[in-house]
C-alpha cells in the first residue's frame, strides 16, 4: 500500500486527507479526508490573514489525529500547497501553517515532501472526483470560482505536471465574494453558498441575465448592486438569491462561449467552492458536457494536493476510471 498525506490551510479551510495508490488502482476508495472551515465572526465577510493564521494552528492538529485514527498508515509521502497561484509574488500567510506542518511531518518520517499551488490542488481535486486523471496528460480549459478567484485557465502538459495559464478572469469581484455579499445582504451565514443555493431553489421564476463581457473576461461587480436595488423593491429572498447565482451562471457561460470560439472544443473543468452549486452545475453538465468535481471536493481540500504527492512520487495514477 502506498499511501499519500496532502495538507492545505486555504484563506477558510484546514484540510488534510490521504490518498492510497493501490486503492485507486484496485478501483476503491482512495482518499480519506477530513476538513474544517476557519471561524467567523456573525455578519463578516470573510478573515485577516492573522485570523487565518491562528485558527490554522489550532484546528490542523486535530483534523491530523480524526484522519491518522488508531492506526496511523505508513507514509510514502507528504504534498502541501504553499502559495495560491504558480505565479510570482502569489503568497498567503496562512499557507506556511500547513507547509511547516508537511516539513515536521516529512523530517520526522524520513519521507519526500512536494510543493503545489493551492490552484493546482484544485484542479487535481476535481479531476479525480470526476474520474478524470487522464485528462492530466491533455490540453483543457479549467475554471476556478472561490471567494477570491474567478479565473478561466488553459491547462496543459508542462512541470510539474501541468503549465496553467490564465486566458479569462473577472475584472473586479469575485464569484464567491458576489454569493457572500448578497447572502449576508440575505442574513445568512458566512460562508454563504450553501444557504444561498437552497434559498434559490426556493425560487420558481424564470429569471434572464446578460452579462457584462469584455472578450473572454467578465465584470461581477454590478450583482451586488443589482440584488440590493431588489431588496428595497421587495422582491422575496429566493428570487434575489437565484439572481445572484444566474447571474453568475450567465458571465460564466458567457466566458466558456468565448473561450471555446478562441481555442477550439476543449474538455472543460469545473472546480472551486462556487462550482458545487448545483443550479449552475446542471446548465454547465448539460450545455458543455462539463467536468464538475464531487461537491465534497468543490471546497477547499487537501485530496487534488495528495493526488499531486502520489504523481510526484512516480505513480500511475492519470488514467480515467468511474468513481463512486
Amino acid at each position: 500500500m502506498a499511501v499519500y498525506l496532502g495538507i492545505d490551510t486555504s484563506n477558510y479551510t484546514t484540510s488534510t486527507a490521504l490518498f492510497d495508490s493501490d486503492a485507486w488502482a484496485q478501483g476503491g476508495l482512495a482518499v480519506k479526508m477530513e476538513k474544517k472551515l476557519l471561524p467567523t465572526a456573525p455578519g463578516a465577510l470573510g478573515l485577516r490573514q492573522s485570523d487565518a493564521v491562528f485558527a490554522h494552528v489550532q484546528q490542523l492538529g486535530g483534523l491530523a489525529g480524526q484522519l491518522f485514527g488508531e492506526e496511523p498508515p505508513t507514509l510514502d509521502g507528504v504534498g502541501v500547497s504553499i502559495f495560491p497561484r504558480r505565479v510570482e509574488g502569489s503568497y498567503m500567510p496562512c499557507f506556511l501553517v500547513g507547509q511547516m506542518g508537511a516539513q515536521l511531518v516529512s523530517s520526522a518520517m524520513g519521507v519526500p515532501m512536494y510543493a503545489f499551488s493551492h490552484q493546482e490542488g484544485h484542479i487535481a481535486a476535481a479531476l479525480y472526483s470526476a474520474g478524470r486523471l487522464d485528462l492530466m496528460k491533455e490540453r483543457f480549459i479549467a475554471f476556478h470560482l472561490s471567494g477570491g478567484t474567478t479565473d478561466a485557465l488553459l491547462v496543459e502538459p508542462g512541470e510539474p505536471f501541468f503549465k496553467i495559464t490564465q486566458v479569462g478572469r473577472s475584472l473586479d469581484l469575485k464569484a464567491g465574494q458576489a454569493v457572500d455579499r448578497v447572502g449576508l445582504m440575505l442574513g445568512l451565514k458566512f460562508p454563504c453558498g450553501p444557504e444561498l443555493t437552497e434559498l434559490a431553489l426556493g425560487c420558481d421564476e424564470q429569471i434572464k441575465v446578460r452579462p457584462t463581457m469584455k472578450g473572454t473576461d467578465c465584470c461581477l461587480s454590478g450583482i451586488e448592486n443589482r440584488c440590493h436595488k431588489l431588496l428595497d423593491e421587495g422582491k422575496a429572498p429566493e428570487y434575489i438569491a437565484l439572481y445572484c447565482l444566474k447571474s453568475i451562471e450567465a458571465a460564466l457561460d458567457g466566458m466558456t462561449a468565448a473561450l471555446l470560439q478562441k481555442y477550439g472544443e476543449l474538455p472543460l473543468v469545473y472546480a472551486g467552492g462556487v462550482m458545487s452549486n448545483v443550479i449552475i452545475r446542471r446548465k454547465f453538465e448539460s450545455k458543455y458536457g462539463g467536468i464538475f468535481a464531487q461537491p465534497q471536493f468543490s471546497s477547499d481540500n487537501a485530496a487534488g494536493i495528495a493526488v499531486l504527492a502520489a504523481l510526484s512520487a512516480g505513480e500511475d495514477v492519470c488514467r480515467e476510471r468511474k468513481v463512486d
